[in-house]
C-alpha cells in the first residue's frame, strides 16, 4: 500500500492543477444539486420492535385521524393572584384563544378546550390547552410554530401568565456559532503548531472543501433518501474533525521530509506513502464505527451513519489527492522561517530535544509509574459510569428562563409533575369476546397500580380499539414513572391470558423509555462489532496482537471515564454549576452509543499516527525503547494539536442552551481528553516500553496468514534506498514503476 500511495502522492503533486480542478468541479455539483434539490422533509423517526411504536402503528391503522405519534403542545395559563382561570373575563379570553389556535394552522389535528376537558387545577388558578399536530414536532411548519407562540400574547396583556410546553417547539439546534469558534481555536493551533500561515490554513481549506461536498450531497439526496436535518449536523462535525487529523498528519510529515533535504516532490510521495497509509486506515476505523450503528436497527441513526461514514470517506480521498496537490500550489511556504531555523537546529548534534522526545525518555525510565497512575486515575473518575441512567431529557430539563421549562413547572405546581408526560395505553379488543369488560378491567389495574389519574376507555368507530390516558404522579424521566410503565405491561400480560385484549403502553414518555432500553441493549453488540473489526485492522496494520489488544483496551478505559465524568456532572451535578446544568437527571439515551462512534474513530486516529510511526523506526532498525522515542519525537506534537483542535471543536458546544447538546459536548471533548493526553500519550508508551519486542510478536503462521499491507513503509523504504535515481524525480520513478 505504501507504495501505491507513494506514486499516488508524487503524481498528484505533479499534477496538482488538474487534480484542483476535479475537486472545486465536484464541490460545484454538490453545491448546485444541493441548492436545486426540493426541501427535505423531516426524516420520520421509528424504533421497530419496540412495544410503543406496535401501538403507533395499531393507532395508525384502526383510527388514522387521531395521529397518535404527532406533535403536541400544551398552553398553560395561570391566573393573576387573587383570580381564578373560571372567572368571566379569564375564561372568555382562553375560550378565544381555543378557536384562534383551531383555524391557526391546517397541521392541527385537534385543540381541547380546557373547561369541557376537565383541564382546570382543583384551586382554579391553572388550565391548559392541549393542542394535537397531524405530523412529527420536526416537520412542523415555522408558521404553525409563529401562530403557537402568538395564540397567548393577547392573554398575557389582561394579566393572565401564559407559557406553552410540549415538543411542538422543539427545534434543531442552530450549531453555526460553536463550529465557527471551533474552526477559529482550530486555526489558531495550528499557526503555533506549523509557526507558518501557509500550512496552518492547508489542512483548514481541504477539510472544509471536504465537509461541503460531503454535507452538499446528502442536502441534494435528503429528499429522496429521506434524511433528516440531524444527519447533515453530525456528518459536518465529524467530516470536519477528521478533515483537520487527516490533512494535519500529512502536512506534517511533508515537513519533516523537507527537513531532511529531500526535493518537494519526492517528500510529497513519501508523505502520502506513510503517513497517507496511516490515514487510510484510521479512516476505516471510523467507517466501520458510523457504518455499525446500524446493528441499533433504528432507521433514522442507520442513515445518519452511512451519510457520516461517507464524508469521511471523502475526508480520506481529499487527504490523499487534494493535499499533495495544495502542498505543490504552496511551495516551500509550507516551511515558515521559524520551522527552517528548527529544522535545522535539529540536526545539530548540540540541538535540544523536543518535548515530545523528553516526555517519551520520562516514560521509559518509569514506565510502571506513569501506568499506574493513569489506569488508576481514569478508573477512579470512571466509578460513577456504574450509576448510570439513560432517558431522554423532557422539558424539566429546559434553562428556567425558556418557556417550555416555565410552562412544565407551571403544569406540577398546578396538577401534578406527571402530567407533564401522560401515558397513552392502547387495548387491542378484537380477539376479545367482550371487549369493554377488557377495557374496563385494564382501567380497575392501573388504578391498583397507584397513579394520579386514569381517563376511562375511549373506543374507536369499529369498536375494536380503546385508548386510556394515564396520569402518572412522578415527572416523566423519573424511575417511577419507569416502574409505572413497565407495572401497566406486566398486569397487561395477565389481561391478555385472561380475556385475549393485547395491552400496549405508548405516549411520548413511553417511547422515550423504549428507545433507551433499545440503545442501552445495542451498547455492548455494538462494541464487541467495532472493537472486533477495529482489532482486527489494527493487527494487519502493526502485524502484532498485543499493540491493537493494549489499543482496544485503552479506548474503553478512556469512554468508561468519560461516561464517569458525564454521570458526575449531568446525572449527580457535581460542578453542574460550572458547566450551566440546571437540571440533573437521566443521561441521554443515545449519547453512550453516540460517544463510542464518534471517539473510537478520533481515539484509533491517534493510535495509528503515533503507533505508526513506532512501527516504522522499529523494522528499520532501531530498538523498542528508541522506536518509542522516535514516535513522540515525530508525532507527539501533531497528535496534541489534533486532540486539542478536537476538544476546543466540542466545548463549543458546552455552551448550548439545550441541555442535550450540552450534554454532547462535553462528553465528546472530555472523552478526547482522556484518550489522546492520558491513554495515548501516557499509558501506551508505558505499556510497550515494559512489552519491549514483546509488542511486535506475532505468531509466524498468522504473519503468513496476514496481506502485508506495508503501513509502515517497509519495502517502500527498500525500493527507493535500491534505486539510486528516486531522490532525483522521473528516473527513480520510471525504475520504481518498473519494479
Amino acid at each position: 500500500m505504501a507504495t501505491f500511495l507513494y506514486k499516488l502522492g508524487r503524481l498528484t503533486f505533479r499534477r496538482r492543477r488538474f487534480v484542483a480542478l476535479i475537486w472545486v468541479a465536484l464541490l460545484a455539483v454538490a453545491g448546485i444539486g444541493a441548492a436545486t434539490a426540493p426541501a427535505a422533509t423531516s426524516s420520520s423517526f421509528s424504533i421497530p420492535g419496540t412495544e410503543a411504536q406496535r401501538a403507533f402503528d395499531l393507532l395508525e391503522e384502526r383510527n388514522p385521524g387521531t395521529s397518535a405519534d404527532g406533535a403536541t403542545a400544551r398552553v398553560v395559563f395561570k391566573a393573576p393572584e387573587g383570580e381564578k382561570v373560571t372567572d368571566p373575563a379569564n375564561k372568555s379570553e382562553i375560550t378565544g384563544i381555543v378557536k384562534e389556535l383551531q383555524s391557526g394552522s391546517k397541521q392541527i389535528a385537534s385543540v381541547a378546550d380546557p373547561f369541557e376537558a376537565q383541564a382546570v387545577s382543583q384551586n382554579g388558578s391553572t388550565a391548559y390547552i392541549s393542542v394535537s399536530y397531524q405530523v412529527s414536532s420536526m416537520e412542523l411548519t415555522d408558521a404553525t410554530r409563529d401562530s403557537l407562540e402568538d395564540a397567548g400574547k393577547d392573554a398575557q396583556k389582561s394579566g393572565m401568565k401564559v407559557e406553552i410546553g410540549g415538543d411542538a417547539l422543539q427545534v434543531m439546534p442552530h450549531t453555526g456559532t460553536a463550529e465557527i469558534i471551533g474552526v477559529v481555536i482550530a486555526a489558531i493551533v495550528l499557526v503555533i503548531t506549523f509557526g507558518s500561515l501557509v500550512a496552518a490554513g492547508l489542512p483548514l481549506v481541504t477539510a472544509l472543501v471536504g465537509v461541503g461536498i460531503g454535507v452538499s450531497t446528502i442536502t441534494a439526496l435528503a429528499s429522496v433518501l429521506d434524511l433528516g436535518s440531524t444527519t447533515s449536523i453530525l456528518a459536518m462535525m465529524i467530516g470536519l474533525a477528521v478533515g483537520i487529523d487527516y490533512a494535519l498528519f500529512i502536512v506534517s510529515r511533508y515537513r519533516a521530509e523537507l527537513a531532511e533535504g529531500r526535493e518537494r516532490e519526492e517528500a510529497a510521495g513519501r508523505a502520502v506513502g506513510t503517513a497517507g497509509s496511516a490515514v487510510v486506515f484510521a479512516g476505516l476505523t471510523v467507517v466501520i464505527a458510523l457504518v455499525g450503528l446500524a446493528v441499533v436497527n433504528i432507521p433514522m441513526l442507520t442513515k445518519m451513519g452511512f451519510a457520516a461514514a461517507g464524508t469521511v470517506a471523502i475526508a480520506v480521498l481529499i487527504a490523499l489527492t487534494l493535499v499533495p496537490a495544495a502542498l505543490g500550489f504552496a511551495g516551500k511556504r509550507v516551511m515558515g522561517r521559524k520551522a527552517r531555523k528548527a529544522a535545522e537546529a535539529e540536526k545539530s548534534p548540540e540541538a535540544k530535544p523536543n518535548m515530545g522526545t523528553r516526555w517519551a525518555r520520562f516514560v521509559l525510565r518509569k514506565p510502571v509509574w506513569v501506568m499506574l497512575v493513569g489506569v488508576l486515575g481514569l478508573g477512579i473518575i470512571a466509578v460513577p459510569a456504574a450509576s448510570l441512567e439513560m432517558g431522554l431529557p423532557d422539558d424539566g430539563a429546559q434553562p428556567k428562563s425558556t418557556t417550555q421549562r416555565q410552562a412544565y413547572d407551571m403544569l406540577s405546581d398546578g396538577f401534578g409533575p406527571g402530567f407533564n408526560g401522560p401515558l397513552l395505553v392502547v387495548v387491542d379488543t378484537k380477539n376479545s369476546s367482550d371487549g369493554k369488560a377488557a377495557a374496563d378491567r385494564v382501567s380497575e389495574e392501573i388504578e391498583a397500580i397507584g397513579v394520579g389519574a386514569v381517563i376511562p376507555p375511549a373506543f374507536n368507530k369499529a369498536g375494536d380499539t380503546a385508548t386510556i390516558t394515564v396520569i402518572p404522579k412522578d415527572r416523566p424521566s423519573s424511575h417511577a414513572t419507569e416502574e409505572v410503565v413497565h407495572s401497566i405491561r406486566d398486569a397487561g400480560a395477565d389481561v391478555k391470558s385472561d380475556t385475549g385484549a393485547e395491552v400496549l403502553v405508548t405516549g411520548a414518555t413511553a417511547m422515550n423509555i423504549d428507545f433507551s432500553q433499545k440503545m442501552n441493549d445495542a451498547l455492548l453488540p455494538y462494541l464487541a462489532l467495532v472493537v472486533g473489526l477495529a482489532f482486527l485492522l489494527l493487527m494487519l496494520v502493526f502485524r502484532s496482537i498485543l499493540v491493537p489488544l493494549k489499543a482496544a483496551l485503552g479506548f474503553l478505559l478512556s469512554v468508561v471515564a468519560a461516561l464517569g465524568a458525564v454521570v458526575a456532572v449531568f446525572q449527580w451535578g457535581w460542578l453542574g454549576s460550572l458547566f450551566g446544568v440546571e437540571q440533573t437527571g437521566p443521561i441521554m439515551s443515545m449519547m453512550p452509543i453516540f460517544m463510542v462512534g464518534v471517539v473510537f474513530g478520533l481515539a484509533m486516529d491517534y493510535e495509528v499516527f503515533l503507533v505508526t510511526r513506532m512501527r516504522e523506526a522499529y523494522v528499520h532498525g532501531e530498538s523498542p525503547g528508541q522506536a518509542i522515542v522516535t514516535g513522540f519525537k515525530h508525532g507527539a506534537r501533531v497528535v496534541t494539536a489534533a486532540a486539542v483542535i478536537m476538544m476546543a471543536v466540542f466545548s463549543g458546544f458546552i455552551g448550548s442552551s439545550e441541555q442535550m447538546i450540552k450534554m454532547i459536548g462535553f462528553s465528546l471533548a472530555i472523552a478526547v481528553f482522556f484518550d489522546a493526553f492520558v491513554v495515548r500519550m501516557a499509558i501506551v508508551p508505558a505499556v510497550l516500553a515494559l512489552l519491549g519486542k514483546k509488542a511486535w510478536w506475532l505468531p509466524r503462521w498468522l504473519d503468513r496468514a496476514l496481506p502485508n499491507v506495508d503501513v509502515e513503509g517497509e519495502k517502500l523504504q527498500k525500493q527507493l534506498t535500491v534505486e539510486p535515481g528516486a531522490e532525483g524525480g522521473e528516473s527513480g520513478e520510471r525504475e520504481l514503476v518498473r519494479v
